[in-house]
């Protein structure tokens, strides 16, 4: 069934949207869902799941559901109605929770602002001259803005987390495999997965405890192994003490610091790049004494906090654009403008429709990344970078797992059982000379991407307001461990609770 939505409203959605732009596609009255019930080979819905009834949701408009658009933020997609829904909307779904809208995104979620979308652009609830966050960014700005109280976005760099945290909402990425794929247009298959975007702790975690489980449909699905943390009914307390690692930005500077000239490989202008990748690393003021107060706080709450160092991040950003830019050029050769899709008026043989329909569909973010990952995958080039990638990747996800311990859960308890760090080094920018510069948003995504590259769960959750502008940390864990992340958020949350731009309503309870 349909939900009513409350009196006034939608007034308040046109409003709001009036300003922000968060949505590709609304529905007023959004119906029935087309797909049926919840297949009969998906994992039942636990019962956990119910207070999801009758809430209205939002969905990243890269992500599948049957009669609405799927753009993918591209001028490309912008006609695609989709033909099916994805599993985790299916889910949801079958929890009683009803999509109402379409989300605006960086065009295949290729962007850290949601500026790089090929249909609209998204504003920050909290001033609208800055940015929401990307590439998930019009799902968090929605959030925020308290026009749907969750959405899903998709998790390939930090594209959850980073927007959640600009806007000031609670954004989860689980466990790669944890989160059925089926239904989320690829970008970078072995590093994205879909997350949640949501107003508090305990509603994310009712929303993962609906869209997360095994799924035929998506080989990499897995259910949580045994003796991993259960989301619900676990005999240890929420409120219970943990063990939480600080990865500071002192230590993540420090080994950012240790590139150097040699690092370089030779390349002309490579010691200048790894300058300012280090320079976008630093934190800006109010960042830094926000992630400061949150260590003091947690700590007042009754964890204990251990300073720990990973030295390998400084090869995360260059790793994981590597891999993800490869896998794109090899994910994005299917729009071609034969099948779907926007396509020339003419063309005169097939080699000319393929390039005219790119040239004119995709952005120029989208091309850049396509002929990075042609370049990294030519012949002769794969061993130089590729594969020196995936080696760095693994080194990175031993050095996690040593703190926090690997997805067997046998053994004896790991050091740690979360570690805390920034998610992104400024609050939301601004655009044009108050802005970061392309790279500088890239060199920053260090603080994220190397979860993805580990396949690790980390939630980001609010920490204050400095300067009227919301400031996020996040918490990365153990494989299956999302139920440990959401633990301390929640107990962070009930001391220190989740602001709301101003013009708020509090529609849903």
């Amino acid at each position: 069934m349909g939900i009513k939505l409350p009196d006034g409203f939608l007034s308040y959605y046109r409003e709001w949207e009036d300003r922000i732009g968060a949505f590709i596609e609304w529905r007023d009255d959004p119906g029935v869902p087309e797909e049926g019930g919840l297949p009969p080979d998906l994992p039942p819905l636990p019962p956990e799941t119910a207070p999801l009834r009758g809430l209205p949701c939002a969905v990243k408009d890269n992500i599948a559901v049957k009669g609405f658009s799927l753009s993918c933020g591209s001028k490309l997609l912008e006609k695609l109605r989709s033909p099916y829904t994805a599993t985790a909307v299916r889910r949801l779904e079958a929890a009683g929770a009803v999509v109402v809208g379409k989300t605006n995104m960086d065009e295949f979620g290729m962007g850290s602002s949601t500026d790089a979308s090929g249909i609209r652009r998204t504003n920050n609830p909290w001033d609208q001259s800055r940015v929401a966050g990307g590439s998930s960014g019009g799902s968090a700005s929605a959030v925020a803005a308290g026009v749907v109280p969750f959405a899903l976005g998709s998790d390939t760099g930090g594209s959850v987390r980073q927007p959640a945290a600009f806007c000031g909402v609670v954004g989860l990425k689980p466990t790669y495999g944890a989160v059925s794929r089926y239904g989320l247009v690829a970008y970078a298959s072995s590093l994205e997965t879909i997350g949640v975007l949501s107003d508090t702790a305990a509603r994310c975690r009712a929303v993962f405890a609906a869209i997360r489980g095994k799924d035929p449909r998506d080989e990499t699905t897995r259910e949580a192994p045994p003796g991993s943390p259960p989301l619900y009914g676990a005999s240890r307390p929420r409120d219970a003490p943990r063990v939480i690692g600080v990865l500071s930005p002192e230590a993540v500077a420090r080994a950012v610091a240790t590139a150097s000239a040699a690092e370089a490989d030779g390349t002309e202008g490579a010691e200048a790049a790894l300058q300012t990748a280090a320079r976008a690393a630093v934190l800006e003021e109010e960042v830094d004494r926000a992630f400061r107060a949150v260590r003091d706080r947690l700590a007042a709450l009754g964890h204990t906090l251990v300073e720990v160092e990973i030295p390998s991040l400084k090869y995360g950003v260059p790793a994981y654009y590597t891999i993800a830019t490869a896998e794109a050029s090899a994910n994005l050769a299917r729009f071609d403008g034969v099948r779907y899709g926007k396509r020339p008026d003419w063309a005169e043989n097939p080699d000319d429709l393929i390039d005219k329909t790119r040239e004119a569909g995709f952005g120029p973010e989208v091309k850049l990344r396509i002929l990075l990952g042609t370049f990294v995958l030519r012949s002769g080039f794969q061993d130089r970078y590729y594969l020196r990638a995936q080696r760095i990747r693994a080194g990175i996800r031993r050095s996690f797992e040593e703190l926090l311990g690997g997805a067997d859960y046998g053994g004896p308890p790991p050091p740690c059982d979360g570690i805390l760090l920034p998610v992104f080094p400024t609050r939301a920018f601004g655009r044009g000379e108050t802005g970061l510069s392309p790279f500088a948003q890239k060199a920053a995504d260090l603080y994220t991407c190397c979860a993805n590259l580990a396949g690790l769960p980390a939630l980001s959750f609010p920490a204050e307001l400095a300067g009227g502008l919301p400031v996020g940390v996040q918490l990365l864990g153990r494989a299956f461990a999302e139920a440990a992340l959401l633990d301390i958020a929640e107990t962070y949350e009930a001391a220190y609770p989740i602001p709301h731009p101003p013009g708020h309503r509090p529609f849903w309870s």
